[in-house]
């Protein structure tokens, strides 16, 4: 399944419309074009629904929001409703910022929002009203068995797909999950890996499947991590990191990608 993914967006070079943060973009678009597909990164309000209208999936980022950011997303949701285009939300930093919080749940309920990405603390702080975190990276604490209940409830309360990225990256739909445990240390050690795969992810839903595109983006970011370290430092991975996402074949993939199935009791 992965892999028909993977050929279907190298073939027909979707274009993915990614409204993300300054800080990374250029790591989104790179991650983007290393895949297949072809990044715009459009943030004008009043250019997106235009852009929107054209692309085969869009890319909300919380990161670094502005007021100008936040309001050409929800015009570009609007637009991906009546398209019928599907939606990555990245849900950066609502564990430690009650307005992103506020806003993510604003386009949750008005968004047709296919898939929810966030770090464990972001999909805890999506789950209860009380949680909050120091910045923007997950708490230790978190267990992938906590998160992934949280997860599940998530999904069945909004009806969408979540993704909880930390060293086992959690996805589900409420009815069945998928536990990828690829990834290297390496890929906290450099700015953006985290928007890179909110980036891949849209890349992938392109392609029409929502659960295994989200995987697909989990195991492809995972294996090419592990492949990519290097004793050089994180300037170099960087670039390994590129490098490989744009070379990775079949058998590498098949060969390192830790991917379990389960099937949820009860629903």
């Amino acid at each position: 399944m992965i892999e028909k993914i993977r050929e279907k967006v190298k073939e027909t070079r979707p274009l993915i419309h990614c409204i993300t943060n300054p800080i990374s973009i250029h790591q989104c678009a790179n991650a983007v074009l290393a895949v297949g597909a072809r990044p715009i990164m459009a943030e004008h309000p009043d250019e997106v629904e235009e852009i929107t209208a054209t692309a085969k999936a869009l890319m909300l980022n919380l990161g670094n929001i502005t007021d100008v950011r936040m309001e050409a997303m929800l015009r570009a949701s609007s637009a991906a409703k009546k398209y019928e285009i599907p939606v990555l939300l990245d849900a950066v930093g609502v564990a430690c910022s009650r307005m992103r919080r506020n806003f993510a749940e604003e386009l949750l309920s008005k968004a047709p929002v296919t898939v929810v990405k966030g770090n464990y603390s972001e999909i805890q702080a999506l789950c209860s009203q009380g949680y909050a975190a120091s910045g923007i990276d997950a708490e230790a604490s978190l267990t992938a068995e906590q998160i992934g209940a949280a997860a599940d409830k998530l999904a069945g309360k909004y009806r969408l797909i979540v993704l909880a990225s930390g060293k086992t990256d959690i996805i589900t739909d409420g009815k069945q999950r998928i536990c990828v445990k690829n990834g290297s240390p390496m890929l906290t050690a450099v700015t953006g890996t985290g928007c890179m795969l909110g980036a891949l992810c849209a890349s992938y839903l392109s392609a029409g499947e929502g659960l295994y595109g989200a995987a697909a983006a989990c195991g492809v970011l995972g294996v090419c991590g592990e492949l990519a370290e290097t004793r050089k430092g994180s300037g170099s991975f960087m670039v390994s990191l590129m490098d490989r996402l744009s070379t990775l074949s079949r058998k590498e993939l098949e060969r390192n990608l830790k991917m379990e199935v389960i099937e949820i009791a009860g629903i």
